[in-house]
């Protein structure tokens, strides 16, 4: 009979089960268990986001005015957080930042920056933490000021009820922006990940 080693320590991820398949990865059709509530987001989020409410969000999101506390505190306020835009899991999202830096760093042990950029990629979803609607700090994020793309999650029709589709200023293919005009002179969707990019770039921080 084998002996065990008292100092080899066994982890069990409780998110495995929650881990998706390649091939189920982002699936957005009926056959996702959590379709109803992933479709409900989106169907706000390209109903209310606008370029007037981008402009409004941004306005009161990025004075950086709000406080200030450490990125494990930012974390731990995730505990609270399962995103209703995501079709693949049901987990807190602290989970989901622990599980993409972790598994960042068993394929490059050696960046750092990189597993640092995975566990805090999702930060800037304290806003929902904070009061804000699901619809505007989760999913995916798309341009405003233009026609919306068929190929954003859900598809165009999904902003029927958006008031920028029948503005002739805004429902062309540049609408308010020059062809090449490049991709930081481009709007985009308010939410999470403009939050933190906005952040970064407020208060010059690089993670390389």
């Amino acid at each position: 009979m084998g002996t065990v080693d008292e100092n080899v320590v066994t982890i069990v991820d409780p998110s495995d089960k929650f881990r998706p398949e390649k091939d189920d990865f982002r699936n957005y059709t009926q056959n996702n268990e959590y379709f109803d509530r992933v479709r409900r987001t989106y169907r706000e989020m390209h109903s209310t986001q606008n370029v007037n409410f981008v402009e409004r969000k941004m306005a009161k999101w990025c004075q950086f005015n709000r406080g200030e506390m450490t990125i494990m505190e930012a974390l731990q306020l995730l505990n609270s957080l399962v995103d209703e835009s995501d079709p693949d899991v049901d987990v807190p999202n602290s989970v989901h930042a622990f599980q993409t830096a972790e598994r960042i760093r068993s394929v490059h042990p050696d960046k750092e920056w990189f597993q640092l950029t995975g566990l805090i990629h999702d930060i800037g979803k304290v806003l929902a933490v904070w009061g804000e609607p699901q619809s505007c700090v989760v999913g995916d994020t798309f341009p405003v000021g233009c026609e919306f793309s068929d190929h954003i999650v859900f598809g165009r029709e999904s902003f029927s009820d958006n008031e920028d589709i029948n503005n002739p200023k805004f429902n062309n293919k540049f609408g308010i922006y020059q062809e090449k005009c490049g991709l930081r002179n481009v709007l985009m969707s308010w939410g999470h990940d403009g939050k933190n990019s906005r952040r970064f770039h407020y208060f010059n921080i690089s993670c390389v």
